[in-house]
């Protein structure tokens, strides 16, 4: 994966929010997986259709179980009707996150 100086992968950061994930979401997939890094952004594929809000609830479902958190604690922050999104995790930090989606951390 690509890093930043620290050790931290190039698509998540630390705000005064939580951790800020930089997402490419690609709606009507086969199945929901995080796909990998794309460029400066994590890809993330989800069956749901991008309609009504459908595709950004699955994500936030799919990294809340992936992160071991609460569907609650993830939420989009930008890109809500773009595939490209911003998504804080608020109560981890882009360390915790980089960890346990198995980027690095040192």
């Amino acid at each position: 994966m690509a890093d930043l100086p620290g050790g931290l992968p190039v698509w998540v950061r630390d705000d005064a929010g939580g951790a800020v994930l930089s997402l490419k979401a690609v709606p009507g997939a086969k199945h929901d997986q995080i796909a990998g890094e794309l460029g400066d952004r994590l890809k993330v594929r989800i069956s749901a259709p991008p309609e009504g809000g459908k595709a950004n609830k699955a994500i936030c479902e799919l990294l809340a179980s992936a992160l071991g958190v609460k569907t609650r604690e993830v939420e989009i922050i930008g890109g809500t009707t773009s595939p490209e999104k911003q998504v804080v995790v608020r109560t981890l930090t882009a360390r915790e996150v980089a960890h346990r989606l198995g980027g690095n951390e040192s």
